[in-house]
């Protein structure tokens, strides 16, 4: 059976090695028009219902529009269910469900199976979460993205069947590196690579805003995708880029600027995020829009080469303070004994400290989003037309069998989930709970919360 072992097509990455790279490509973006136009909740949290005002109430619509393009998804209903898998192990658990590796018992293509309680997410408020997490998962086809194939929900839970990606958590794989760490030209690939999907998900009038190690996974060729999006917001309407010029057009280095920050035309007062990821305006309660996705890529970068992150204080609200009041600090690694090589570039130290400003309105990617932050000349090395093309500096284990997940930490199933019958007990579930909305009108005696969860397969054009 392991040689008939395939995986499901999709927009995943790839890359050729030794593919020559040209600065005059720089700053060209495939995934633009050409026009100007696993569970691992361990430290996020979140409040109230995501509170939604759009930016700027003159372009607002009574409905929202979507942006398309010439490789969409396309959605065709078909009748799929539990029995239409066979589980294989127990990836990862999370506070409302659990994921498993599990193979089509039809075409042997294995997924990674999201398995969601409705009566934990019921009790915990994620109703609408999970809703705009299907929503956007439905939508989005970026080889950076995690894809989905399949929804469905049977009496008891809701099912997404996602990409495996045979890498396991970007988290886990910076834990075994020596010393925990990235070099900085390795954690600039990345970085970019996050920028990428930072990019796309800002074109489309989504905020991410739970950027960290633990919500990234490294596909079969070492490429990152994003996944986990309960926490994103999506803006009412969704603007088309505009043109920013520079106040001094005849310096080369400040050339026109297409803004994707427009596109996330909404602010919203939601208290949710990660602890040691959270942008100062988030803990300040007024307000936040898309810059705060350009201030989680700053404490991510600071974390992949520094193994911790910058504000992250005794206590909770110990790393609050750190995080509106506490400077900017930038370790020697001579007291990394893992470490051997040069110091952080200037750029290196730059681009963070412009990442991590504590004014949103002077923070790096505020003025044009990431276009403004593609061009910092941290960024100049990289050829972000030709970044799926580039091989990556971690390597999955190549010659281990893909069913055998190796990459993913064992995990024990102190239950056992059937698919193909009922729980002999309840699902295993981290006893977290965070992450959920306090005030939920969903909560409300509703016969079936979930009903308009439908049951779709997404057909992804190969390319």
């Amino acid at each position: 059976m392991l040689s008939t072992t395939t995986f499901p097509s999709s927009p995943a990455p790839c890359y050729q090695p030794g593919y020559p790279s040209s600065s005059s490509l720089r700053n060209l973006d495939p995934l633009l028009p050409h026009s100007s136009t696993p569970l691992a909740p361990v430290r996020k949290f979140a409040s109230s219902t995501p509170d939604i005002t759009p930016l700027d109430r003159s372009t607002s619509s009574p409905t929202s529009t979507a942006r398309t393009a010439s490789y969409s998804v396309q959605k065709q209903n078909i009748t799929v269910d539990p029995s239409h898998f066979k589980k294989i192990r127990l990836l990862g658990k999370g506070d409302v469900g659990s994921v498993y590796l599990v193979q089509n018992e039809e075409t042997k293509q294995l997924y990674a199976l999201k398995v969601l309680s409705k009566k934990e997410m019921v009790k915990r408020n994620k109703i609408k979460r999970v809703k705009v997490e299907q929503a956007i998962l439905s939508m989005a086809h970026h080889p950076f993205i995690v894809p989905l194939h399949h929804s469905f929900q049977n009496k008891d839970y809701l099912f997404f069947c996602l990409e495996y990606c045979v890498g396991g958590e970007f988290f886990r794989a910076l834990q075994q590196r020596p010393g925990k760490v990235l070099k900085e030209h390795e954690a600039r690939f990345y970085a970019a690579e996050v920028v990428a999907a930072l990019e796309y998900l800002h074109l489309h009038g989504l905020i991410y805003r739970d950027l960290k190690p633990e919500n990234i996974l490294l596909h079969q060729s070492g490429h990152l995708m994003l996944s986990d999006f309960d926490l994103s917001v999506q803006s009412p309407t969704i603007g088309n880029p505009t043109i920013v010029r520079s106040a001094f057009p005849s310096l080369f280095s400040h050339l026109p600027l297409l803004d994707t920050k427009i596109c996330s035309n909404v602010r919203t007062n939601s208290f949710v995020g990660t602890q040691e990821y959270l942008a100062p305006e988030v803990i300040q309660g007024n307000g936040h829009s898309s810059t705060v996705d350009w201030w989680t890529l700053g404490i991510l970068l600071y974390e992949m080469i520094y193994g911790f992150t910058p504000f992250n204080g005794a206590n909770r609200n110990d790393t609050f303070d750190r995080i509106m009041t506490q400077k900017l600090d930038f370790p020697h690694f001579g007291s990394n004994p893992y470490f051997q090589g040069p110091e952080i570039s200037h750029q290196g130290k730059s681009i963070m400290r412009k990442l991590l400003d504590k004014n949103e309105n002077k923070r790096l990617g505020a003025r044009a989003g990431a276009s403004q932050v593609k061009q910092h000349a941290f960024f100049k090395p990289i050829n972000f037309a030709l970044l799926r093309h580039m091989r990556p500096p971690i390597m999955p284990a190549q010659k281990a069998k893909p069913i055998d997940a190796v990459h993913f930490a064992h995990v024990k199933e102190s239950v056992s989930f059937d698919l193909h019958g009922s729980l002999t007990g309840d699902m295993d579930m981290d006893d977290d709970d965070n992450g959920g909305d306090s005030h939920d009108s969903d909560r409300e005696d509703l016969v079936d919360p979930f009903a308009d969860f439908g049951s779709v397969t997404l057909i992804r054009p190969k390319h």
